[in-house]
């Protein structure tokens, strides 16, 4: 059956707004398509996501298919030539305003909102090189071997090696947080804010699948994917547990180290969710950093003497990284002293506790990172 994939990316379009965003819509939409192949799928995403990432430079166009066929058209020639649209463009109609006053708006940040986000895989440990060679269009990352930048086409769904849990789908910023982890066999970790457990499965991965490593969450469907992933992936040192970020915690353990991948504004991942440009508001920046502030205080009594804290939040806002880094030094200055951040990931000598990684710089989202250790 062939379906008009124009037509059905401006019926996601329409079904999107403030209360759903465009991957929710985008899921309603192609769950009731059936016989849709899995290009027709990805050219269907790839057209939503291209009309809110020329969002501004549309408005003077009549109609959703008109703007659709508009956004196609600049984007096409801006990958061809990113001169095509100006640097003065871009600071007008890229991002919206607000954000100058909360973060630094660099010309290479925007320049790379507007390109074609990358697919990135994480392979199991120690078989990043035979994945990528096994995947074809794949490339092991230089920085991280674990890291699998994929460029082919094939629904990675339905590979074999999906199946057997021989990778995740996983950003390159989001691997980065692992390894600043560096969770070691044997150990007791916590991923506080899990979610669907991209970082639980692969600190167990980094642990050896050795060790204790609780994952919480305050949305019990969340811990519910977690359970079928870390079933596909083999990852059985797990233990999840409800957690709302309250100060009563869901366990009394003490632990090597706690990741707080905290809940944020995801101006990080601009490129890769461009909707959300339009729909984010200083209230929410506001409002996380509140939020991740309370988290930190909370779960700074479970971290053992010598054990490590870290925290990450794919945003870029000075109230939700650098701010809350200093609210934490200021006060826990007697219990915990900052972490310097190892050569290897950051690609320079240790000097820094904190980690800001632009999407520029890995072809991946936004990250910030901060680390601590409990003093002994």
């Amino acid at each position: 059956m062939i379906h008009d994939v124009q037509a059905i990316a401006a019926e996601v379009i329409r079904k999107t707004g403030k209360d759903k965003p465009a991957d929710a819509a985008l899921r309603e939409v192609l769950k009731q398509i059936k016989d849709l192949a899995p290009f027709d799928a990805t050219e269907i995403a790839k057209t939503v996501f291209l009309y809110y990432r020329w969002h501004v430079w549309l408005r003077e166009e009549r109609g959703v298919e008109n703007k659709m066929r508009l956004a196609i058209r600049m984007n096409q020639r801006f990958q061809a030539n990113n001169a095509s649209v100006t640097l003065a463009e871009l600071r007008e109609k890229a991002v919206p305003a607000w954000t100058a006053a909360e973060m630094d708006v660099t010309d290479e940040w925007l320049l790379s909102l507007q390109r074609e986000p990358k697919l990135w895989l994480r392979a199991k440990r120690g078989t990043g090189g035979a994945l990528a060679r096994t995947l074809f269009a794949a490339d092991a990352s230089p920085l991280l071997p674990e890291a699998i930048l994929y460029r082919g086409e094939e629904d990675l769904f339905k590979t074999p090696e999906f199946h057997a849990g021989e990778f995740e789908i996983q950003d390159i910023a989001s691997q980065l947080v692992g390894q600043l982890c560096a969770p070691q066999p044997g150990e007791t970790w916590w991923d506080t804010c899990a979610g669907e457990g991209g970082k639980t499965l692969h600190l167990s991965d980094l642990m050896q699948n050795k060790g204790m490593l609780w994952a919480s969450d305050r949305a019990e469907w969340r811990l519910t994917k977690l359970k079928r992933r870390a079933g596909r992936a083999k990852v059985f040192n797990y233990r999840s547990a409800h957690w709302d970020g309250g100060s009563k915690l869901p366990t009394k353990t003490k632990f090597d180290g706690v990741l707080v991948d905290a809940p944020c504004s995801g101006i990080g991942t601009w490129q890769r969710n461009p909707q959300a440009r339009w729909t984010t508001v200083p209230n929410d920046v506001r409002e996380l950093a509140a939020i991740q502030k309370k988290l930190l205080t909370h779960v700074a009594p479970s971290v053992k003497p010598g054990g490590k804290l870290l925290f990450s939040v794919c945003t870029l806002t000075r109230a939700e990284t650098t701010e809350v880094a200093a609210d934490f030094n200021a006060k826990f200055a007697a219990e915990f002293e900052p972490m310097d951040l190892p050569a290897t990931v950051s690609g320079g000598p240790p000097t820094a506790a904190t980690k800001t990684i632009w999407p520029q710089d890995l072809d991946g989202n936004g990250m910030f990172i901060a680390g601590w250790r409990r003093k002994k």
